[in-house]
């Protein structure tokens, strides 16, 4: 049961959000590159709210060790992104789709490696008994949105990818022993740009 301070605060996300257009169960996009999706898990927790990550293993095959969101590459079972997101958060973490309330999305953004990601912003309640799969999650935590939103705590990096260019990226300070940085890092800033929640 949603309290109504909780239901204010969502239906505000909500309404700051891209709504999810779906047609006969499909949202339909124009890139020619590789559909993924991740979500975008959110919940409240000792009097803040927060979001999700999980730390990827060495074993998987891109992102190795990396912090990220739970998803991955939409396949012919999933009707939507939507379906994917949820799909594959409960395959990486065992977060039930029946558990997640759906807000909205963001804008999609390119990877290096060539996949066309869409977020899926979800708020689900805690405490939750997660089921991470071996093979894919070393780690589940969150950082508070609070912490994510000072500006103190990020920043902007040069980095040189493995073929020789040079790229800008995000880099967040360390919180509890992670690095939140990347692809991960700039998708959180827009969620928290389209919050408007971004402080000095």
């Amino acid at each position: 049961m949603v309290d109504s301070i909780t239901k204010l605060y969502l239906d505000n996300i909500a309404n700051s959000l891209s709504q999810i257009r779906e047609i006969k169960g499909e949202i339909y996009s124009q890139s020619t590159l590789k559909e993924a999706a991740v979500l975008i898990p959110l919940f409240y927790q000792r009097q803040d709210w927060h979001l999700l990550f999980i730390r990827r293993t060495d074993t998987v095959n891109h992102h190795k060790g990396q912090v990220a969101y739970p998803g991955g590459l939409r396949e012919s079972v999933d009707r939507s992104l939507v379906d994917t997101a949820l799909r594959e958060t409960y395959e990486e973490i065992g977060l039930n789709p029946e558990d997640v309330t759906i807000l909205g999305k963001l804008d999609p953004v390119i990877s290096t490696t060539n996949y066309n990601i869409t977020p899926i912003v979800g708020y689900f309640v805690t405490p939750y008994t997660y089921k991470p799969s071996m093979d894919e999650v070393s780690r589940i935590f969150s950082i508070p949105l609070n912490w994510l939103s000072n500006k103190s705590n990020f920043e902007e990096k040069m980095y040189v990818t493995p073929e020789g260019e040079k790229k800008k990226v995000v880099y967040y300070q360390e919180y509890d022993k992670e690095i939140l940085w990347g692809i991960t890092a700039r998708i959180t800033l827009f969620l928290l740009n389209k919050l408007d929640t971004i402080n000095k």
